[in-house]
């Protein structure tokens, strides 16, 4: 069940970087396709600690390589401090089925837990509780230190949206990782675009000025998706792909762009 619980006030302002902001979409145990994205950012777009990094959450699950994917982002950090990774509703999860505070631990397995563990070297009848002692200590500090949800000069950036009949401030961990329609199909006084994954599309998702969708379904046989908010442009893998491919904001994206609340 998800508890709906009280106010979690976790949310936090970022200071603005000096230069670019890159959002990455859901990853889902896809290790491949994100280390080709973060060598072809490193190596081509040159992404430095002069650079927002901001990664939206579910990197577990699903997958073939949910391990591989959680070294790749304890080294991204490394390269870039200040990269914010957030919390998805397969966190919360596998957090819950651990015995930490979450959600839905009781259905984990069957939503991924499986692949997430086998990529540790557990076997099914491993796969329990005590599985806990397969993850390195640095992998679970990685789970245990997700953050809810930030804001960034005109963004807000949450795994799966904000619930828009509650202040900025007030939001829940149950919506910020699990909220789906409430949250897309209505509009919202925030004087922000929300960032947001969790519920995939074909292509990346702009509903400006209210709200952007940057998971494109990795897992399911599509694509991952990055965005760098200030040059207004897309980077995306092809699931099984090696080529990355760059791409400036639609126009007609770019002709009707406003500021959020005007």
């Amino acid at each position: 069940m998800i508890d709906s619980g009280a106010v979690d006030s976790k949310f936090r302002q970022i200071q603005g970087p000096a230069s670019r902001i890159f959002a990455v979409g859901d990853i889902h145990g896809c290790r491949r396709e994100l280390e080709l994205l973060l060598e072809f950012l490193i190596s081509k777009e040159k992404l430095s600690d002069q650079d927002g990094l901001i990664f939206i959450g579910d990197y577990i699950d699903r997958g073939p390589d949910s391990k591989g994917v959680i070294d790749l982002l304890l080294a991204i950090k490394d390269e870039i401090p200040e990269v914010v990774f957030l919390k998805g509703n397969h966190e919360d999860m596998l957090l819950s089925f651990l015995g930490y505070p979450g959600n839905m631990g009781e259905v984990y397995l069957f939503n991924g837990g499986k692949e997430f563990f086998a990529s540790y070297g557990l076997k099914q009848h491993e796969m329990n509780a005590d599985a806990l002692e397969a993850l390195p200590k640095a992998h679970l500090s990685f789970f245990l230190n997700l953050e809810s949800y930030v804001g960034l000069e005109n963004y807000v950036f949450a795994h799966a949206g904000l619930d828009p009949l509650r202040d900025l401030a007030s939001q829940l961990d149950s919506d910020l990782f699990w909220i789906r329609d409430a949250f897309i199909a209505n509009i919202h006084r925030f004087e922000k675009v929300v960032i947001f994954g969790h519920t995939p599309y074909h292509e990346v998702m702009f509903d400006l000025p209210y709200k952007i969708g940057i998971d494109t379904g990795l897992v399911y046989g599509n694509k991952l998706s990055c965005l760098e908010l200030v040059n207004k442009e897309i980077f995306q893998i092809d699931y099984g792909d090696k080529k990355v491919k760059k791409k400036s904001f639609p126009e007609s994206i770019l002709s009707g762009m406003r500021s959020p609340g005007r």
